[in-house]
């Protein structure tokens, strides 16, 4: 900071009550009342410098008192008493922070040199175009102080020739910056690295009025030299720096104590910082888009900004972290944890804009990873946002249904995340276990998870027995030996409760079925080709449930489901004909085989 120093004389103003005067031999004649100051000072050092003194008092006598009263002076009684001092050879020392009032009060009682040579205006004006517009944060704090005397800065020009020189060192090339800025950023020490950081610029002038940081911002935008994520930056830093709950947004409650000022002070500061943000894709990371939202909703910004927010998130939500979508709830009709609310409106807008799609860049394998990596993330999230006890079952498969089914390649994570749900919530009513069940898809579970869900002891029986069924249906696919597959789910429907379960070396579970009661039970039927195409055609189902006449026939008694329906005994009983009857029919093969192989043994 660069300062001038004006004046030899000691400083003789002293203060009485509401009376500031001037020691001196000579009795005061001239009285000027400003706001609420009186001063007590005299004609002969004021009036040779101040034009506009000189015509108040042109019309009195030398030996007359004359009193004035200049309540509209820029700056008030502090640039008052600079511009005094002047006139009096007192020593003043003149800066950046209060060189714009005493300018602005200068012009304002006309000391310029055309009144008398070497004036006060004239040497404001030298130190401001070879010091301050010279300097960095110089020009920041001289910019700053206008916002107090706007009017007065923008007519005297000294609004305009700031932003210039603030825009011209911001297009400097880092090399070449020599002058001092501020840099506090984690990590970074100016001793271990000696080239100057890009956003070397972005600190000091978030200090700014948001008004004129607005200028600053779009004029260097306007050039295009700068790269867009360089101007996000400079949004992001600006928005920690003003807005409560940014830069730490777990603390971010805390702003409901705000009043309704500063609410709306900082409701402007948004909504100008996202109308600022360039519309390259990635100018600003999703996280500050998330929390920029967050903020939104409890602030009460206008609803294109909040649509703005939300659409520029979604375009950029596959580069999400769980991290990012962890806000605290701010709505007062919420009781839980994590407001999930901002997850789905943002999901489902990127949803939105998957449907409108072309059916050719659907297809695309950029965003089927694009659409997979979203299905993790929520699904990931839903894993943490689960560990909260006031988390509504509703909202939870609310949020996991958002997500498409071509958008899971499996349910792995959403098990996970559905049992840490059942484990913290153990009041969970039977109904609420089965809706949490049904949004899990048994077929896109993995031998391991399939393994631990038939252990789990909090999941419904009927999705148990779902895992098992087409745990089974894989298997008929696949050239496993029977040692290794998991009991028919037939078996746990029509009544195996009284086989002992045991448990094999994998870890899968077998109802207790050995070599030994399979040869007491008898030869195992090998179905006919029709038959399995019927059951085929039975264990078809288009939501991947157990087929409708086996979920028809289940009815929970205790932990076991049992048969009682009429049907499901008729389904035993006929399955028992069945077993007869074709025992009977392979009986009749076999001997009119034997009979054939001995007529042809007779011919030769």
């Amino acid at each position: 900071m660069k300062y001038m120093k004006l004046g030899t004389r000691p400083d003789t103003f002293y203060t009485e009550q509401a009376t500031r005067s001037v020691v001196s031999d000579i009795p005061s004649d001239l009285v000027i009342q400003i706001n609420d100051i009186t001063y007590l000072l005299h004609k002969f050092p004021l009036l040779p410098k101040c034009g506009l003194l000189q015509r108040l008092c042109s019309d009195s006598s030398d030996s007359e008192s004359i009193s004035l009263e200049l309540h509209d002076i820029p700056g008030g009684e502090d640039a008052f008493e600079i511009c005094a001092k002047f006139c009096y050879g007192i020593s003043i020392n003149i800066g950046a922070h209060n060189f714009v009032p005493a300018l602005c009060a200068a012009k304002f009682l006309r000391m310029s040199d055309n009144v008398e040579k070497g004036n006060f205006v004239g040497k404001l004006e030298a130190f401001f175009n070879s010091c301050i517009l010279e300097g960095w944060k110089d020009s920041i704090v001289a910019l700053q102080s206008t916002s107090k005397l706007s009017e007065w800065s923008e007519n005297l020009g000294i609004v305009r020739k700031c932003i210039d020189s603030i825009i011209e060192k911001v297009l400097t090339p880092p090399p070449q910056v020599k002058w001092s800025y501020t840099y506090t950023r984690p990590g970074y020490t100016r001793k271990q690295h000696h080239s100057v950081p890009k956003d070397w610029w972005t600190e000091d002038v978030a200090d700014l009025d948001i008004d004129l940081f607005r200028c600053i911002v779009m004029a260097i935008r306007s050039t295009h030299v700068l790269p867009p994520q360089l101007i996000g930056e400079a949004l992001h830093v600006y928005a920690c720096r003003w807005i409560p709950g940014i830069a730490k947004p777990k603390t971010s409650g805390s702003s409901a104590s705000q009043t309704e000022e500063s609410k709306e002070k900082n409701r402007k500061i948004l909504e100008t910082i996202v109308s600022m943000i360039p519309t390259d894709r990635g100018s600003v990371s999703v996280g500050f888009l998330l929390r920029l939202l967050n903020i939104a909703n409890h602030l009460g910004v206008s609803p294109v900004t909040k649509a703005e927010l939300i659409r520029r998130a979604s375009l950029q939500f596959e580069e999400a972290t769980v991290s990012d979508l962890l806000y605290p709830s701010i709505s007062a009709s919420d009781q839980h944890l994590y407001d999930i609310d901002i997850v789905q409106t943002v999901l489902e807008s990127f949803l939105k804009l998957w449907k409108k799609m072309t059916p050719a860049a659907v297809e695309n394998r950029h965003f089927i990873r694009s659409i997979r990596s979203v299905a993790k993330l929520v699904d990931s999230y839903l894993q943490v946002v689960s560990r909260d006890d006031d988390m509504p079952v509703s909202k939870f498969v609310s949020l996991a249904e958002t997500i498409p089914d071509i958008a899971r390649s499996d349910h792995d994570d959403l098990y996970k995340a559905l049992n840490i749900y059942l484990k913290e919530h153990p009041e969970l009513s039977k109904a609420d276990r089965k809706r949490l069940c049904r949004i899990l898809d048994c077929q896109k579970l993995s031998p391991e998870v399939r393994a631990h869900a038939v252990k789990n002891e909090l999941l419904p029986l009927r999705t148990v027995v779902q895992v098992l069924y087409f745990d089974q249906e894989k298997e008929k696919g696949s050239k496993a030996t029977t040692s290794n597959k998991l009991p028919k789910p037939q078996e746990v429907l029509l009544g195996a409760k009284h086989r002992p379960a045991t448990r094999e070396s994998q870890g899968k579970p077998c109802l207790g079925t050995n070599r030994e009661e399979l040869n007491r039970e008898g030869p195992i039927r090998t179905p006919l080709p029709e038959t399995r195409e019927k059951d085929s055609v039975r264990t078809t189902r288009a939501d991947g449930k157990l087929p409708l006449e086996l979920e028809k026939k289940m009815v929970i008694r205790g932990d076991i489901e049992e048969v009682r329906s009429e049907k499901g005994r008729e389904f035993k009983e006929e399955s028992k004909l069945g077993s007869k009857v074709d025992a009977k029919k392979i009986m009749r093969k076999e001997r009119s085989k034997s009979d054939q192989g001995r007529e042809k043994v007779r011919e030769r």
